[in-house]
């Protein structure tokens, strides 16, 4: 299980600590302690669906929607997300990722659908009944959001979609995506957010994509595909303000999926170098293995107070913690890469043997310092914000293993 003395700081309250207790209670029971933890028999597609369905009859997934449409709290509480997401990444990240995009796909409705949207969606997204998406980015358009092509036009009484997705987590499998389009009927700077079912005859999986740590990813196509006006997310032209607000929300989730990795990858260095022995004694009384250790353990309690700090803010009642969030998904993802890094250093050759939990923990790692906006798109918000601007990169792709998900 672990470490949970960080529960004390008082970014918590009593129910965040039962949350995160009982969470990893039921990760080490059923992911780790049932031969999961990263070891899925079957294709990851099935995989991905049976832990929709397990996090779902559990109530994990309640977290992810508002209470009045099936949620646990009455708004998105960004500090439990973070928790959830940190204790489930420490366990297996492929039911990590499954969770965070159940959030990050039904985030767009949650945050700013309409009534009939909530009650449409939602409740299905929280029993693990039905599987979300989050299609934004595009082969041109990753981190540079604006420079999407996909377009949406009104027709009939609403909208007609035509473009293409690409990096789209849970594409193929999706029962439904959160679809942006440009808008060109509300000006050059207009865009559309909407709602398309996957059973759409419009839209097409034109090819699945391939990753070093498997997740279900695909490219999307919209070739005149219809919705109704019932099917808008948020207001016509604002398209962008949905999506990044959404991403503004989830982004710290992120950092905290980099930290459970980070810290499972330093559980399993210091449990290896005291029991591995060279020279006559263990690993662990070289003081070459301890600087390497307290480097790790530095990283993992620097990224958990960034994590936290942003995710408490946001719950506190700001209206934007897009400084605080991208300080926190950058941080916490570098420094996940240096710790993952280093426990696979401490293990040696059996650091690479495929299918060990440093080798597995190092190939899910990478991606999270690309998706929902890369490192370089962190440090140019980050600076933005220092300086009053507000980046022309908006830094964002909603995609698993995309250009800047869930």
């Amino acid at each position: 299980m672990p470490d949970r003395t960080f529960l004390g700081w008082p970014f918590f309250d009593a129910p965040h600590r039962e949350l995160a207790d009982g969470a990893a209670a039921w990760a080490a029971a059923e992911l780790i302690g049932a031969g999961g933890g990263g070891h899925h028999g079957g294709s990851v597609d099935d995989a991905c669906r049976s832990l929709v369905r397990r996090l779902g009859d559990s109530g994990w997934l309640r977290w992810c929607v508002p209470a009045a449409y099936g949620g646990a709290r009455e708004g998105l509480d960004v500090r439990s997300l973070c928790l959830l997401r940190e204790t489930l990444a420490h366990a297996d990240p492929l039911a990590d990722f499954a969770f965070a995009m159940q959030g990050l796909g039904a985030g767009p409705v949650s945050l700013f659908g309409s009534d009939a949207l909530k009650r449409r969606y939602l409740p299905r997204v929280a029993s693990g009944e039905a599987i979300a998406a989050f299609a934004l980015s595009e082969a041109d358009a990753g981190s540079d959001v604006a420079a999407m092509a996909t377009t949406a036009r009104r027709a009939d009484g609403g909208y007609v979609i035509d473009g293409a997705k690409t990096w789209i987590s849970n594409g193929g499998i999706a029962d439904h995506y959160a679809v942006f389009c440009r808008f060109p009927e509300a000006g050059e700077r207009g865009f559309v957010a909407l709602m398309v079912d996957a059973d759409n005859p419009g839209l097409r999986v034109a090819e699945r994509i391939d990753v070093i740590a498997p997740h279900p990813l695909a490219t999307i196509e919209f070739d005149g595909c219809r919705v109704s006006a019932e099917a808008l997310v948020g207001t016509e032209g604002g398209g962008m303000r949905v999506a990044l607000g959404t991403l503004d929300v989830f982004r710290s989730t992120v950092g905290a999926a980099a930290l459970g990795m980070a810290r499972r990858a330093l559980d399993e260095a210091v449990g290896w170098t005291r029991e591995r022995r060279a020279f006559g004694k263990p690993l662990a009384d070289f003081q070459l293995v301890q600087a390497r250790l307290a480097e790790m353990a530095l990283d993992v309690d620097a990224a958990a107070l960034l994590v936290y700090r942003a995710a408490w803010t946001r719950d506190a009642g700001a209206q934007r913690v897009t400084r605080e969030a991208a300080m926190a998904k950058l941080f916490a993802t570098e420094a996940a890469q240096r710790v993952v890094d280093g426990a696979v250093q401490l293990f040696g050759g059996r650091g690479v043997v495929s299918g060990a939990v440093v080798e597995r923990l190092y190939r899910e790692v990478r991606a999270l310092r690309i998706y929902e906006g890369t490192s370089e798109i962190q440090k140019l918000v980050i600076a933005g914000r220092l300086l009053g601007e507000e980046p022309a990169a908006g830094g964002g792709n909603g995609s698993r293993k995309g250009g800047g998900a869930p």
